[in-house]
């Protein structure tokens, strides 16, 4: 973590009851963290540390943006990033997690917050990362919907090797199934 020393916040020798860091994110983060779902962004983290009674409570607020790849397009996808996080810290003999409190060694003193920042800014973005309606990379939705098949009659005229079946008027199928394609059709 040579790369992201400048993240480290000293608590053993806080003089105050309060401090405040600032820091400025950019794609460098991203590639220093070397984590899976967000490659570049610009942000800015205010990180506010306050003392009270042995324990260290540090509020992060975080502004920005980010830059995902969309899950329908795969084209880049800049998502807006405003979320207020607190991080319960406190000294103890080794590195662990006490239900919401996380303990760091009383040796080392210090607790290094970038992979933390990180986890904020993930947990702040929807689960679904889309472009909004027909802002997509229009030929990769060509070919999506070249693909996509809608109906069981779709399926069997796609696939000519696989012998068709001889379809049975009689056969009643599970109205579910059929709400289901109506939501496949809507799409």
């Amino acid at each position: 973590m040579g790369k992201l020393s400048k993240y480290k916040v000293e608590l053993k020798n806080m003089r105050e009851d309060s401090c405040q860091y600032e820091y400025t994110l950019d794609n460098q983060f991203f590639a220093d963290i070397d984590a899976p779902e967000i490659q570049r962004g610009k942000l800015k983290v205010v990180l506010n540390v306050k003392k009270s009674m042995g324990v260290f409570i540090l509020n992060f607020h975080t502004e920005g943006f980010v830059i995902v790849p969309c899950d329908r397009c795969l084209d880049d996808l800049e998502l807006p990033v405003n979320t207020d996080d607190t991080l319960k810290v406190k000294m103890g003999l080794s590195f662990s997690e006490e239900g919401d409190v996380l303990v760091v060694p009383e040796e080392d003193g210090y607790v290094n917050v970038a992979w933390f920042i990180y986890e904020f800014i993930e947990l702040s973005l929807p689960m679904k990362h889309v472009h909004a309606p027909g802002k997509c990379n229009k030929a990769m939705m060509g070919t999506l919907n070249k693909h996509l098949c809608t109906s069981a009659e779709e399926e069997s005229l796609d696939d000519a090797d696989l012998e068709e079946e001889p379809e049975d008027e009689s056969r009643e199928t599970d109205p579910r199934w059929d709400d289901l394609k109506k939501i496949l059709d809507n799409n």
